[in-house]
């Protein structure tokens, strides 16, 4: 037989048998040491789940023995008296200058903080950007105590002059009516607060725009844009769910701090209408202004405010979570 007309053509070659590093496990790790993350992962998240509800099921019991005994109403109560028999407290005044304090605070300190962070990413140079940014984080890092120290000392004392202004051109509203005495009120609270929570919301937007897309910025400069419309168009849009985020992280410090509200308002169990008057309180500051005195009972009435915090707490960053899932699509993030 002629050799030129056998086959010559070669066998297929064998495909190589997949190793164990490329099989695939029924839980979708690759590697013994994923499967130990995803442990651990997944157990941190259990743990935290677990204690956010021990501590909420420990203010709830301990909220539960005092109201259970409280002769007012603990929603609408103007007074604060566990001593009393049968005693007598109510969280409407503290309610009422937690949450006027809070959007005080907000309302000052967020658009100066976006402004600053915007300025600083791009508007200042370099050599002026990176020292203002360095003395934000400083601030961002300075004890409320000492912040407190300041408002009592420094803020205070300085605030006559704003409150008479405010009085002379505003107090036909009732809002801004000043009867004198000593700027001790809300007003002061909120803009301490402002001042506190400032750093935090400008360190976090100034991250978030920093992050916003240099070819969307790049191309809306090329159509003629001016820096301002670029902002507009490419940077807001793409850091808003972060400043909403920067924002609540500066609610909750102004929410829940103590010290440095406890050491510039003169509180009592009252509701003005004038933001001037001095007066008010907020859950954090009575807190701490009696838990030292208090009685077992009494430690059980505070718990219950510290309750009625938590509750708020939760349902003010419940809210920001949906605000930002509902705006979550007009971000450049996903672009």
């Amino acid at each position: 037989m002629d050799i030129s007309t056998q086959n010559t053509e070669a066998p297929p070659p064998t495909p190589p048998r997949p190793t164990a590093v490329h099989k695939r496990t029924d839980r979708g790790t690759t590697r013994p040491g994923d499967r130990v993350f995803l442990g651990l992962s997944r157990g941190s998240g259990i743990l935290l789940l677990v204690i956010m509800a021990a501590i909420a099921v420990f203010l709830t019991y301990r909220a539960a023995l005092a109201i259970s005994k409280d002769d007012a109403n603990f929603l609408t109560a103007f007074e604060w008296n566990t001593n009393l028999e049968p005693p007598t407290f109510g969280i409407a005044v503290l309610a009422f200058g937690t949450v006027v304090s809070a959007i005080i605070a907000m309302a000052l300190a967020v658009p100066v903080a976006v402004g600053i962070a915007l300025f600083i990413t791009h508007y200042a140079p370099r050599r002026l950007g990176g020292p203002i940014a360095y003395v934000i984080d400083l601030l961002a890092a300075v004890p409320s105590i000492v912040y407190g120290l300041w408002g009592a000392i420094v803020l205070v004392p300085h605030m006559t002059g704003l409150f008479g202004w405010l009085d002379h051109y505003f107090g036909w509203t009732g809002i801004f009516e000043w009867q004198g005495g000593a700027p001790r009120s809300m007003l002061t609270v909120g803009i301490l607060l402002a001042i506190m929570i400032l750093p935090i919301i400008t360190n976090v937007s100034r991250e978030v725009f920093r992050q916003a897309p240099q070819m969307h910025q790049e191309a809306a400069l090329a159509l003629g844009a001016t820096r301002w419309e670029v902002i507009r168009m490419s940077v807001l849009p793409f850091g808003r769910s972060g400043v909403i985020s920067a924002s609540m992280l500066g609610l909750g410090r102004a929410l829940g701090e103590t010290m440095a509200v406890a050491t510039v308002l003169s509180p009592t169990f009252d509701i003005t209408a004038s933001l001037l008057d001095p007066g008010g309180g907020t859950f954090a500051q009575n807190i701490a202004s009696k838990f030292n005195e208090a009685t077992t009972f009494g430690q059980d009435a505070l718990i219950a405010s510290g309750l009625v915090l938590f509750v708020i707490t939760l349902l003010v960053n419940g809210a920001a979570r949906v605000i930002i899932n509902r705006r979550k699509e007009y971000s450049g993030a996903n672009a």
